[in-house]
């Protein structure tokens, strides 16, 4: 019994020390550059892509399945273009706390509000060349699998020369410029055996450049538009490439040895977020929420209008145009441009300023759109969105010419139809639909 007892017991000692030479089975979902995109526009079938409802019901489903997934993100999460931008920032970083990523790399877009901003909510940043204590300066992440334990640190870079505070006067050191140092803690990573990840919003020629890659395991380059890069090895570094806009994660399979975190080998997938990706439902409290606070601060800017509006407005309304062009004005009342205003309170966002701005007349001008109840008239895509006021025009009796009267029509166009809400827009196309 005793024999059959330590044979048995070797047994298990062999097995163990065989399981942790060979290589581990870990999935990575990542992502990069959300750039504000809280969700999609959804004018386009093929824009209906992303959004962090449908995110975060991916993200569930794989940790449900897979408890040991690493979920990480090279930043780019806010954006501050827009009017609406800084209250979307505010909820997307709400969201993100809900998300449990593993890792955040951080990006000078994500200091758009200022550091305070950012850090309102906890979330896993990191800026390993941040000289102060607000960011961390690496993430470690540990999973066993199978009973062997994969070690990974992730790092991210923050590029001096990007940094907005070289426009400003005097001295601004709010990160280190050597990367030497970087170099050196991810050499130090590595040699402790894990999976070293290093995380940057520079293209990949310029980042050869700057720092070897022979003890870095897996690196993000700066992201592409929209779709992601397929994967390469360059060095002893896997490269990947996200994509922006928050359209699509990229799940990479990998084996990595147990004993010194190398990948060696791995799969690939890009995984899109269509409509079919059904929202998640423990996100309609936080959507609601943003929703309302647009809606209030929409309201908001309405009063702030009326109290500041003064004179004639310089915008007439469809009525107007119909007078003189009979014709164009039955094309227009047929297209879909006359109920652009009408889909919109189909899904809920006729108090979005990012979406109004483009389905109604004039917004944010002079005598523009205001509200639906105070200048119903200018509800919609009409012939002063594309041609400009007419209100001298039609004073004139037409001898004044519209404001845009020498734009090219792929440039009025161009006005509304960008490549964020009509991605697949080809004015050969478009045109005939409303020609007149």
């Amino acid at each position: 019994m005793r024999f059959i007892t330590l044979g048995f017991i070797f047994f298990l000692m062999s097995s163990t020390a065989m399981a942790a030479k060979g290589d581990v089975a870990l999935t990575i979902l990542y992502s990069g550059n959300l750039d504000g995109e809280l969700e999609p526009c959804g004018c386009s079938a093929e824009g209906n892509l992303g959004g962090i409802k449908r995110r975060t019901a991916l993200l569930d489903k794989y940790k449900k399945n897979d408890p040991s997934v690493v979920i990480i993100s090279a930043g780019g999460l806010i954006s501050s273009e827009g009017p609406n931008d800084r209250l979307k920032s505010e909820y997307i970083l709400k969201a993100f706390t809900h998300l449990k990523y593993d890792a955040i790399g951080l990006q000078w877009k994500d200091l758009a509000y200022g550091v305070d901003f950012s850090v309102k909510e906890t979330l896993p940043w990191v800026a390993s060349n941040w000289l102060n204590d607000d960011f961390q300066k690496n993430r470690k992440i540990t999973r066993v699998i199978n009973g062997n334990k994969v070690q990974m640190q992730f790092f991210s870079w923050l590029d001096p020369s990007q940094s907005p505070t070289l426009q400003m006067q005097g001295k601004h050191g709010d990160v280190d410029g050597d990367i030497k140092t970087l170099a050196e803690r991810i050499a130090a990573a590595k040699k402790q055996g894990a999976l070293t990840i290093l995380a940057t919003s520079l293209p990949l020629d310029v980042i050869k450049a700057l720092i070897p890659l022979d003890t870095i395991d897996l690196l993000f380059e700066r992201a592409a538009y929209e779709v992601y890069g397929e994967p390469k090895k360059v060095g002893g570094a896997l490269v990947v490439q996200p994509g922006s806009r928050g359209m699509r994660l990229g799940k990479l399979s990998i084996k990595v040895d147990a004993n010194n975190g190398s990948i060696n080998s791995w799969e690939h997938q890009v995984l899109p977020m269509p409509e079919s990706v059904a929202d998640a439902p423990r996100m309609s409290a936080w959507y609601d929420e943003y929703n309302e606070k647009v809606k209030q601060n929409y309201l908001k800017q309405v009063a702030i209008r009326k109290q500041h509006e003064s004179g004639d407005s310089l915008f007439v309304g469809e009525e107007a145009c119909k007078t003189c062009h009979t014709k164009v004005y039955q094309v227009w009342q047929e297209s879909d441009h006359a109920i652009a205003y009408d889909s919109l309170e189909v899904v809920g966002k006729s108090f979005d300023p990012n979406c109004l701005q483009c389905h109604t007349v004039g917004l944010d001008q002079a005598g523009g759109f205001i509200d639906m109840s105070i200048t119903p008239h200018l509800l919609g895509v009409q012939c002063e969105s594309c041609h400009g006021a007419g209100k001298l025009h039609v004073a004139s009796g037409g001898k004044t010419p519209v404001p845009n009267k020498n734009w090219s029509h792929q440039k009025i166009c161009g006005q509304c139809h960008t490549q964020p809400h009509s991605p697949s827009f080809k004015f050969d196309q478009y045109w005939p639909k409303i020609k007149h």
